[in-house]
């Protein structure tokens, strides 16, 4: 097995790169009023809070499964290999794919010998990260998404706006709306109704496609198995109905055993979708048997390192513990204000602002270490403990050190420490800026532009100071008490 990094030699870096600035997207986001309006109405976090409500012992499930994810995490190598060959002795083809390039290039190449000609996918993030629908059907072939969510916004011509609810930024008028244009059928915004619209259509997907496509939430060592976790019936119908499966998922996605899986998808789902288990959990060992009723006649795994293995035994290595069930993001107060495509990659809130910058260069994502407050929200519901603060801290002082940051930053933290090594003078500054503070908050107490730093009041009013430092609030109470 090769596992060359992916920073070391894709040339497509710089077309992974986001086109637009992530604070330009940010302005957009903020101001567009449907965004807002749909995350006001996003609370998977309120169910995720009745979910956990079920377990006595969650800080120990936790606990363990973070410990699952850093053992294969510690001996990949083994893990891997020992999922190929389990993998290989059950009828299944192994295929390793180093940079993105070389998943849609093993795709492609899997789907031109079995004579495909048209291809249903269930949800898959790291096909996302190659653009693998673009080079499908650049080779010929159609490419038709099952995932309710990720139907719509095929349909729409958008990206997945968040890791497990895709379409979350879209309300029943714009899914009238495409319904309509492109079914051609009367507009309808009656949810069921649309629901049933949908499924009429993609039943005939289903029955007519040559290859199925998914992701895999977890490689099963022990059994050579793929895991998915779905909620909609699509995910076992893309990978029983077509002649043709194909699971991509990224080198650290393994675990050892079967028992290890069963631990950490207690808190999977209930951080996903505040569900005790999930609608679907399918388990895909090789392909059909000569007893079975179903199943492929043709069954692949692609695993891919695009950047993972950079990671392993780094101050990143962490991250890889990831298994995308979206809680940071649920619980996180900057995305919860601007969405998924303020990002402008694959994935988003707190994990995508570590995992981006790693896997397409921190010099391509310079902003988004810096997209979160540091509130630890993220950190305290991740069910696998990625300590995600910590990791963005680290990230911005990689930046630091290569001088990534505008000229104007680094000179003001210059500034600032040679103040905060005077400690008169520090003290000084600070009751000059409080008193200043507090005249700029004029009557509402509200700062509305910040001299120098418009960048922090340009989308908020910051509250202005009580025109006196720390310090003298602290010595007016001890006196006062005294």
């Amino acid at each position: 097995m090769t596992t060359t990094a992916f920073a070391g030699g894709d040339a497509k870096r710089a077309r992974l790169a986001p086109k637009a600035t992530f604070k330009e997207r940010v302005h957009d986001k903020l101001h567009d009023a449907k965004v807002q309006r749909a995350m006001r109405n996003f609370n998977l976090a309120g169910a995720r809070a009745r979910a956990i409500g079920e377990l006595d012992n969650l800080e120990d499930i936790r606990t363990a499964s973070a410990a699952i994810r850093d053992r294969a995490l510690a001996h990949l190598d083994v893990w891997l290999e020992r999922f190929e060959r389990e993998a290989l002795a059950r009828g299944t083809h192994v295929h390793w794919a180093e940079t993105h390039d070389d998943i849609n290039r093993i795709v492609v190449d899997i789907a031109r010998k079995a004579g495909v000609r048209k291809i249903i996918k269930s949800k898959s993030m790291v096909s996302e990260e190659s653009h693998l629908n673009v080079a499908l059907e650049g080779a010929g072939m159609q490419v038709v998404e099952t995932d309710l969510g990720e139907y719509i916004i095929q349909l729409k011509g958008e990206t997945p706006s968040h890791i497990i609810a895709p379409a979350i930024h879209l309300n029943r008028d714009d899914v009238a709306d495409v319904f309509h244009e492109h079914h051609g059928t009367e507009r309808k915004t009656d949810p069921t109704a649309l629901t049933m619209e949908a499924r009429k259509f993609l039943r005939e997907h289903f029955l007519s496609a040559d290859m199925g496509i998914t992701g895999a939430n977890f490689l099963i060592a022990e059994t050579g198995s793929t895991i998915i976790v779905t909620n909609e019936g699509n995910g076992r119908m893309t990978t029983t109905l077509p002649r043709v499966h194909v699971a991509i998922t990224g080198i650290e996605k393994v675990i050892p055993t079967l028992e290890d899986v069963a631990c950490v998808l207690r808190v999977l789902t209930r951080s996903a979708t505040g569900q005790s288990i999930s609608n679907y959990v399918s388990i895909n060992t090789g392909p059909k048997g000569d007893g079975d009723a179903d199943g492929p006649v043709e069954n692949h795994v692609v695993i891919v390192d695009a950047g993972r293995s950079a990671l392993l035994g780094t101050d990143m290595q962490e991250a890889l513990r990831c298994i995308r069930c979206g809680a940071c993001m649920n619980h996180c107060p900057v995305y919860q204000n601007i969405g998924g495509h303020a990002y402008g990659w694959v994935y988003p809130g707190p994990i995508g602002s570590v995992l981006t910058p790693n896997y397409i260069g921190l010099e391509n994502a310079v902003d988004l270490p810096h997209a979160a407050t540091l509130c630890n929200q993220c950190g305290v519901v991740c069910p696998v403990r990625i300590p995600l603060p910590d990791l963005l801290r680290k990230l911005r002082e990689k930046q630091t050190d290569r001088g990534l940051r505008p000229w104007q930053e680094r000179v003001g933290l210059r500034a600032w420490a040679w103040f905060a090594q005077r400690p008169g003078l520090y003290a000084l500054a600070t009751r000059v800026a409080a008193r200043i503070g507090r005249r700029m908050g004029g009557s509402n107490g509200l700062i509305h532009a910040l001299p120098g730093n418009g960048g922090w009041t340009v989308e908020r009013d910051l509250p202005a100071p009580q025109g006196r430092t720390f310090r003298e609030l602290r010595a007016a109470g001890a006196k006062r008490a005294s």
